[in-house]
């Protein structure tokens, strides 16, 4: 059984820290800092994120450039604050900062015109557009100003449970270069290819070594699909946030999705 505990940003930490849970999955940007001074470890990177401004169109606003002086609504928390410093530092621009303790405040404050463009990973951008009273009345900047690599977080010093979430997010994604699916992930089991056959358990003891079941890969993309099928479900272009796949395509498809083998 799987318990979800909702956190803000500024919570997310403390409650894996002091074992309240044991993986942080959402937007959590992996750092040097956060890497070796929290006390965690990023076992991947399962969304290439960055930051961008959203802004109101009757604003005619068309650069991040021509926002010297705008007020900008922004999350308590985040590595959103010290980017968007440097950014307007670089530029020799200035801005006024209205902080919020979560994504609904910080949409709110935007909405009710507290602040003149938001900021935030672009990724969230779509999904705060998503929810205004009338998306179609804001704009996302062109301009990208950060790297944002996204992944799920353990506690250090577990390194069973580390490895195991570690290699059950490459299972997902050499699910999909292989073309295995949830539908017909038990059929190719019995297949002929080799790599399919240790991925999902019927060759090897890639599972005894994580000390796991022989098919835990198997019921991994069973229950969810491949990687491509989550992004497709969850973010797709045929969902409300409408991404595309863009840096989350795979290696050999342009873009940056790539996981060591089974083996």
């Amino acid at each position: 059984m799987v318990r979800y505990v909702p956190l803000t940003a500024k919570e997310r930490f403390t409650a894996l820290q002091s074992g309240e849970i044991d993986m942080l999955s959402r937007n959590t940007t992996w750092t040097l800092t956060r890497d070796t001074s929290l006390g965690l470890s990023f076992a991947g990177v399962n969304y290439y994120d960055g930051q961008g401004f959203l802004v109101q169109k009757n604003l005619g606003v068309k650069s991040a450039l021509e926002l010297d002086g705008a007020s900008v609504c922004i999350q308590a928390g985040t590595t959103t604050e010290l980017n968007l410093a440097d950014y307007f530092r670089l530029h020799g621009m200035k801005y006024s900062a209205v902080v919020f303790d979560t994504s609904d405040q910080t949409r709110e404050g935007f909405e009710s015109a507290r602040c003149d463009i938001l900021t935030s990973d672009q990724s969230q951008l779509y999904a705060i557009r998503s929810k205004m009273a009338d998306p179609s009345s804001a704009v996302v900047m062109p301009e990208v100003i950060s790297k944002e690599p996204l992944g799920p977080v353990v506690r250090q010093g577990d390194d069973a449970w580390f490895n195991i979430v570690k290699w059950t997010l490459y299972a997902l994604v050499n699910a999909e270069e292989m073309g295995v699916t949830a539908a017909n992930a038990k059929d190719m089991s019995m297949g002929k290819n080799p790599g399919i056959k240790r991925l999902l358990g019927t060759e090897g003891d890639a599972g005894m070594k994580l000390g796991l079941s022989a098919d835990w890969a198997l019921n991994a993309i069973t229950q969810v699909g491949n990687y491509g099928e989550m992004f497709e479900r969850n973010v797709g272009p045929n969902t409300p946030l409408a991404i595309s796949r863009g840096l989350n395509a795979l290696w050999n498809k342009g873009g940056l999705q790539y996981a060591p083998p089974v083996r």
